[in-house]
């Protein structure tokens, strides 16, 4: 998972830095706004963590831009204005939801991790695919309720697949999401990660989860939610009782 975290106070922003990554979710922070909508154009984030008050815009104007600009990616608004006010346009304004400060840090990774999957079609805290299950809270991936014993980056990978699961994640998204531009290895890394992460899904019964988009990434297929193919000769079958019709 990777966080734009967009805060003027330098404490709050170390400390919720902090807090997050040991949660094993990548952060990116800024104080301006500007370049928190130049960030949020140019990478795949999950959520936003925005501040109202910034020294160069107020973050309902960041709202309106990033949804101006149709860029979708939740928006959990950092809010140390008083009164119900603030959160009501905050809302009206295109946030997902609003946290006022101070407030717990559990609590921030909870909203954090409810919203992003909530984004994403899940409505429950494990996430499931076909035989794979997932519990982001925990960070605890099992197949046919078998425990998965995986690093922190094939975890990483493995999450961020079933986020996008249907969708194919290209090695620089990996990437972006595994190291947030800081010391980036060569992209074929991801293949050597993706290659001990299906070894170990091969071994627990679940050989056919990740599929290979040539030119594109990989991809997680949900196997239970597919349609079997029809037989070549039942296509052409069909197709001629159609054009018969």
């Amino acid at each position: 998972m990777r966080v734009l975290l967009v805060e003027d106070d330098a404490r709050t922003t170390h400390d919720i830095s902090m807090m997050l990554r040991a949660s094993g979710i990548v952060t990116d922070a800024t104080t301006r706004g500007e370049e928190a909508l130049e960030l949020a154009a140019l990478y795949d984030y999950d959520i936003v963590l925005l501040n109202l008050m910034l020294p160069d815009m107020e973050g309902y104007d960041v709202l309106r831009r990033l949804r101006g600009a149709r860029i979708e990616t939740p928006v959990l608004v950092l809010s140390g204005l008083a009164g119900a006010q603030p959160r009501i346009q905050a809302l009206a304004t295109g946030a997902d939801d609003v946290i006022t400060k101070p407030f717990d840090q559990q609590e921030l990774v909870a909203r954090v991790q409810a919203i992003v999957r909530r984004a994403r079609g899940f409505s429950k805290s494990v996430l499931l695919v076909g035989p794979l299950s997932l519990d982001i809270s925990v960070q605890e991936a099992r197949i046919h309720d078998q425990a998965l014993h995986l690093t922190r980056k094939e975890y990483a990978i493995l999450e961020l697949m079933t986020l996008r699961k249907g969708q194919a994640v290209s090695k620089e998204a990996f990437l972006n999401h595994l190291y947030g531009g800081i010391d980036e290895p060569d992209a074929k890394i991801i293949d050597v990660f993706v290659c001990k992460l299906r070894k170990k899904l091969a071994d627990a019964g679940a050989s056919d989860l990740v599929s290979t988009i040539w030119g594109r990434g990989y991809l997680l297929r949900d196997v239970r939610a597919e349609t079997p193919e029809m037989p070549w000769c039942s296509r052409v079958g069909l197709q001629m009782s159609r054009l018969a019709a």
